[in-house]
């Protein structure tokens, strides 16, 4: 808040490393460590963990925003949440990435038995630890354009299908019974969003119309605002 003044009293934040990458490095090479008597992956995984531990209970939840890479520190965050959030777009790049996402997280589907024992699944089986499971999938920035008959609508279809043929063959990786159930459609915000990130400003209380951003004036719509809240909540009541 002292340093947010649109942050809310009851929220905080804990930033991330701009070079993640580099630090990816120095972590796989502990994680890696031969030590008698001491799993060495286990114990770098349980870094957020460990954290949570030391809140004793503090907040009621948290929200991890992780990278698209299932890199080490991506590993760490999914051995601390219960439940996941897979956001996609309208393009079949993610549909590949949420098909990317079920392998690596869960070993579904590997190329070859060979990649078993190295699956993040199995590692974490290996040492009695739940994996998370996905509580929703968010249909992310959907347009006007985006209708039945357009070419996103296939795309965003065949995700679905893909979703509901992992519901018959692997339901226990899912919070929800159905597609229905565990999917929300998101609309773009456009500028509302853009002006709202860059502010660091919740949607409830960011003023509309003429809105001074990095110098410059930029309008909000009233009723667009209004409308980004009800995707929101709509959003907020699936959780």
């Amino acid at each position: 808040k002292k340093f947010n003044e649109h942050i809310p009293a009851n929220i905080s934040l804990i930033c991330g490393d701009p070079l993640l990458e580099l630090q990816a490095n120095a972590i796989n090479t502990l994680a890696n460590q031969q030590i008698p008597g001491t799993n060495a992956w286990v114990s770098i995984i349980d870094w957020i963990n460990d954290l949570i531990k030391d809140l004793n209970d503090e907040y009621d939840v948290l929200f991890i925003d992780c990278n698209p890479s299932f890199s080490i520190y991506t590993q760490i965050a999914l051995a601390a949440v219960e439940k996941l959030i897979l956001p996609v777009m309208a393009d079949d790049s993610s549909r590949r990435a949420i098909q990317n996402a079920f392998s690596l997280i869960y070993g579904l589907k590997l190329p070859s038995d060979i990649y078993a024992s190295y699956a993040f699944a199995n590692k974490l089986t290996m040492v009695s630890r739940p994996l998370p499971k996905v509580h929703m999938i968010a249909k992310n920035r959907l347009t006007q354009y985006m209708g039945p008959a357009s070419a996103y609508a296939a795309v965003l279809k065949s995700i679905d299908n893909d979703i509901q043929q992992l519901l018959l063959s692997n339901p226990e990786i899912f919070d929800f019974e159905n597609v229905e159930e565990g999917v929300v459609n998101i609309k773009d915000f456009q500028t509302t969003g853009v002006v709202a990130f860059a502010k660091g400003c919740p949607f409830s209380i960011l003023p509309t119309g003429s809105v001074r951003v990095m110098n410059r004036r930029v309008k909000v719509n009233a009723p667009y605002k209004q409308s980004c809240l009800e995707a929101i909540d709509k959003m907020v009541v699936k959780l």
